[in-house]
């Protein structure tokens, strides 16, 4: 049988999108991977030899990551998918019911304007009413929002409310189609907001220049009809799609890394929500973030303009959606599939017994386990600055990068051991307690992870954490020819 590796996992797989195995059912199949990909266990696995829990087996179409269908016969025709975090059904009812559809009226500019929408017959008049008349929510005007948003301001949609903190950066430019180089170190939502004025200036458009957090959510979403997850970290999706259920708001998410993209709907029709699919996100430095994997330009407009398609769909009540499905790409090689996700009577959100009433925020790092109680061992770190007098003054060390290749490409530490995190614990010996050793990653992250790893392992020797990562040292300057940087 194929077995398809997410791209997230492909370097604890080496490398392989695609695998052929032979198992009699999927726990075998485990086994076998588990034994084949030494390095994939710890990502598949927690240390309790349990499936984590943002790991989903889908067998064709169908999801069997519960541990009762495990043991279900598996035939050499099926396919298996392994789809961690990153991160359909017939028409219903549309979103903006008639009594808002009515109130709307058409005037002659925009006759003209949505001609294209008017003369197909699922969209109409009373379809480009439903849109002028929806009022929906955008979090985030990275390169997922860029798609979206103008999209959606083509479209018409009545009110386009976009939340994002962040500023545009140079490097933002090549993915984030909705800002350009005059843009840079701009608000976002300013410069979506001249990009919108500039399609149509009738659109209702409202700038959320704040960060978005269990105090503010649902006073920014309620009262909406619509919400689109563009955002790019776990944190945020979360604290979106718990608020999006509790107000009973649906809920477009997305998600993109590298060549991959998946799109789905939740919170919709007492349909399934994202903690269905994955109860819990990865703990951080397990599965790479679009910012520390990088992401192929197109790609977030294609997925972008999946999202906007979808919630057109819903605003006006037409066609098949993904509601209760996951749609997959993979760009890199021209492969899509739509997996069912089956609402989970047991999630603690949207089950029959739920146990989150509220928008509960949570620190990530300290949900996952990276900040220390006060009982705890703590992790001891160098600044960038006192990493690089350590390097000038030629001071005995180990330094160990635990960055993905292509980040490594990028910048690198010449002297640095390269050690994935996932072979930290089988390759010990390389590592000399007798000195001190020093990891390494994008952000000062993933290099904690690797420290605890190594403490779990029973490593006794001193361990540093660079703090703020390798993008701390872009501006340090060294005081000796040929610095490491």
């Amino acid at each position: 049988m194929k077995v398809y590796i997410s791209a997230t996992l492909r370097t604890y797989f080496g490398k392989n999108h695609v695998l052929e195995a032979s198992a009699d059912n999927v726990r075998s199949l485990l086994r076998y991977l588990a034994k084949e990909y030494p390095d994939a266990k710890h990502i598949l696995f927690d240390k309790d030899e349990n499936l984590r829990s943002f790991i989903r087996i889908y067998v064709g179409n169908d999801d069997h990551t519960a541990t009762d269908m495990w043991y279900k016969p598996l035939s050499e025709n099926d396919e298996i998918l392994i789809l961690p975090a990153i991160a359909g059904g017939a028409s219903n009812d549309p979103v903006i019911d008639d009594a808002r559809m009515k109130a709307q009226i058409l005037d002659d500019n925009d006759i003209k304007r949505f001609e294209k929408h008017l003369l197909l017959k699922e969209i109409s008049v009373k379809g480009q009413k439903r849109i002028k008349a929806a009022r929906i929510v955008v979090c985030g005007a990275g390169s997922l929002g860029s798609a979206v948003i103008q999209y959606l301001a083509a479209a018409g949609v009545g009110t386009i409310k976009v939340i994002d903190d962040r500023e545009v950066g140079l490097a933002d430019v090549s993915s984030q189609v909705l800002h350009n180089s005059r843009d840079v170190n701009r608000p976002k939502v300013a410069s979506a907001k001249d990009k919108v004025r500039n399609i149509n200036r009738n659109i209702e458009f409202e700038a959320g220049n704040i960060s978005l957090d269990a105090d503010n959510i649902e006073e920014v979403i309620d009262g909406y009809d619509l919400v689109i997850d563009c955002t790019d970290n776990y944190r945020s999706r979360y604290l979106i799609n718990d608020a999006c259920a509790l107000l009973g708001i649906p809920l477009v998410f997305a998600s993109v890394y590298q060549f991959e993209g998946r799109v789905g709907i939740f919170n919709h029709n007492s349909g399934p929500c994202l903690r269905c699919l994955y109860p819990e996100p990865p703990e951080p430095g397990l599965v790479p973030t679009c910012s520390e994997g990088g992401v192929i330009s197109p790609l977030a407009g294609i997925i972008g303009s999946i999202q906007a398609n979808e919630a057109l769909k819903l605003i006006i009540g037409i066609g098949e959606h993904l509601d209760g499905k996951l749609l997959t790409v993979d760009s890199l090689y021209l492969t899509s599939r739509i997996l069912n996700v089956k609402k989970n009577n047991k999630c603690p959100l949207c089950g029959i017994s739920r146990t989150i009433l509220s928008v509960e925020d949570f620190d990530y790092e300290e949900f996952c386990g990276l900040k220390q109680d006060d009982e705890d061992i703590p992790v001891e770190g160098l600044t960038p600055d006192e990493l690089a007098k350590r390097i000038d003054n030629n001071d005995p060390m180990t330094i160990i990068d635990v960055r993905e290749p292509h980040e490594r490409a990028i910048m690198r530490f010449p002297n640095a051991i390269v050690i994935p995190i996932g072979q930290l614990s089988r390759r010990l010996k390389e590592l000399d307690p007798g000195i001190d050793t020093v990891f390494i990653c994008k952000e000062g992250k993933r290099s904690i992870l690797a420290i605890n790893t190594l403490r779990e392992a029973g490593y006794e020797g001193k361990m540093y954490n660079l703090k703020g990562g390798i993008d701390a040292m872009k501006d340090i300057v060294f005081s000796h020819e040929g610095a490491w940087l």
